[in-house]
């Protein structure tokens, strides 16, 4: 009897499949801490109880990145161990914070299902579920992942693909119980710039860098349990070890803390895509470009949208060339809904 697991090929997807995955994880106070040694993450919320409290919640919540990763990972020994790329990310939404002594667990639902064209892969759409100690969802998204096939000869599956949503409406988003900005600290958060400050249009350069290190990479994607093999295993991608894209995200979030430090909590993701391959040595930069704003029922909160473009270098707010491909200088091209100060 097989004892080991080689990870799901695309003809072991079936579409409406449920997969309950393990192991469930504790998160505690450490997760906020290594989280922050990985990244440069400031945003207030995050790092103080009393500014948390002071903001209508009862303590400091664990960065939204943070649960993301947790969740994901659960997710990798079913979804992607034998995937060439994950693709992109679409109708991802922030239930409810997650607080230290939460334990989360992971389920998804095969959705979507492609092979592509040379036979050799296929993609496979997957909404996922981050569900805590009690029962309730605090996290799910739908991504996208291209998979390798165990055997060239097996049938193609018929062709699905979901009818996903460009953008989450404002009405899509759930704030948090109790969050009010009315009493916002401007000072102890870091800048002054708070939602009716941003414009539709307004593109904003991060300015700062970060280089990406081999060891801090392999960590933070031990610390979410994430065993994808392209992350780790050189023998299968002998180019270098490819950088997790969670990794790439929370980086990038994190440098825009320079110009969005009130941007403070992540409440849903539109779309993401991971245009070029990252790998350690790049030093990864940061520009956000305003989508939309529109209010919420909350006191004193906004939401923003915010489109947030990580790179390798080159010139700010250049995304696609004239065939309109990626940059070869992008990495990462992330839309997403945050809440910030009125």
């Amino acid at each position: 009897m097989q004892k080991t697991n080689s990870g799901h090929f695309f003809e072991d997807y079936k579409i409406g499949q449920v997969i309950a995955h393990a192991v469930p994880r504790t998160v505690g106070e450490g997760e906020r801490a290594l989280y922050h040694a990985l990244y440069p993450a400031r945003h207030a919320l995050y790092s103080s109880d009393e500014f948390a409290r002071d903001c209508g919640l009862p303590e400091s919540p664990i960065d939204d990145l943070a649960a993301f990763h947790v969740v994901f990972g659960k997710t990798v020994p079913d979804v992607s161990l034998n995937a060439v790329a994950n693709l992109g990310y679409a109708e991802g939404r922030w239930l409810q914070p997650v607080f230290a002594g939460d334990t989360l667990r992971s389920v998804s639902e095969v959705i979507g299902l492609k092979q592509n064209s040379n036979g050799k892969t296929g993609v496979v759409w997957v909404r996922t579920r981050g569900i805590n100690q009690v029962g309730k969802a605090v996290l799910d998204y739908v991504r996208w992942v291209m998979v390798r096939k165990r055997d060239v000869d097996a049938p193609a599956p018929e062709t699905v693909v979901p009818d996903l949503k460009q953008v989450l409406s404002v009405d899509d988003l759930v704030i948090p119980e109790g969050l009010d900005f009315s009493d916002y600290d401007f000072n102890l958060a870091g800048e002054p710039h708070r939602w009716g400050d941003y414009e539709i249009g307004e593109t904003i350069d991060h300015v700062d860098g970060v280089t990406i290190e081999e060891a801090e990479h392999m960590i933070a994607t031990r610390l979410w349990q994430n065993t994808a093999k392209v992350h780790f295993d050189l023998t299968f991608r002998p180019e270098g070890r490819l950088i997790y894209g969670g990794h790439v995200i929370s980086m990038a979030r994190a440098l825009s803390f320079n110009g969005l430090a009130n941007a403070q909590m992540i409440v849903g993701l539109n779309g993401g895509a991971h245009a070029n391959p990252c790998f350690s040595g790049l030093t990864i930069k940061a520009w956000s470009e305003v989508l939309d704003k529109q209010p919420t029922s909350a006191p004193g909160v906004g939401a923003i949208r915010l489109r947030l473009v990580a790179t390798k270098g080159g010139d700010p707010f250049e995304l696609r060339g004239e065939d309109g491909k990626y940059n070869k200088d992008v990495l990462l091209d992330l839309d997403y809904w945050a809440l910030m100060p009125v």
